[in-house]
């Protein structure tokens, strides 16, 4: 009897830590569920933005269009520069499941510098069109593009933020449950913000020269 109470004193030694741990567990799946939660609102969001951009446009009020807008090569360096940053989170997830924290933090450090590099020409850009009087104001076309293409960057740069905290938690605990979810988070967002360029520079830049 005593070895049984023994036994059953163990037991319920042993159990809150199981408890714990599955507790711990749900609460990981909880948020990576409430990350999906979001990422379809923002499916919703930009592709609201993009119908609203489709319908308006024609609408350039007698002031520039696309076609006199829009310069491509810096276009094409940002898209360039945006993949080859997904390439590299990509990558950063790779080091992760190896358990390389080094190269994780590398990684992660690479794709934040393409992601402001990225910024700074999407920057530039907005900078020039205003002043050359292209700005919000100026028609439905631009103020759609400015909305969407400045909706875009804006993701990028919360991404950016987020991404950068990201690294400072891997320096300080490394790689656990709870930093490997948030890697797994920023990357999946990092690849949607990829599509949704691939979208923008199809829709509104593509289609806006030819």
């Amino acid at each position: 009897m005593a070895h049984a109470a023994g036994h059953n004193h163990a037991n319920s030694n042993t159990a809150p830590d199981h408890h714990g741990h599955d507790g711990h567990v749900d609460q990981e799946s909880l948020r990576m569920f409430g990350f999906w939660l979001f990422l379809i609102t923002d499916c919703i969001l930009f592709g609201t933005l993009f119908a609203t951009y489709i319908v308006l446009h024609g609408n350039t009020a007698g002031g520039p269009t696309a076609q006199e807008l829009f310069e491509m090569p810096g276009i094409i360096a940002e898209t360039f520069i945006l993949l080859t940053s997904s390439f590299t989170s990509g990558l950063a997830v790779l080091a992760m499941n190896k358990g390389d924290k080094k190269g994780l933090i590398g990684w992660l450090a690479i794709t934040a510098a393409l992601g402001l590099s990225f910024i700074t020409l999407e920057v530039t850009e907005f900078v020039k069109l205003v002043h050359e009087g292209a700005t919000i104001g100026t028609s439905a076309f631009l103020s759609s593009f400015f909305t969407l293409v400045g909706a875009h960057g804006l993701h990028v740069s919360i991404g950016l933020v987020w991404m950068i905290a990201i690294m400072i938690q891997l320096g300080k605990y490394g790689i656990n449950s709870v930093t490997r979810r948030k890697v797994n988070v920023i990357s999946l967002y990092w690849h949607f913000l990829d599509v949704v360029w691939i979208f923008v520079f199809t829709i509104v830049y593509l289609m806006g020269v030819m």
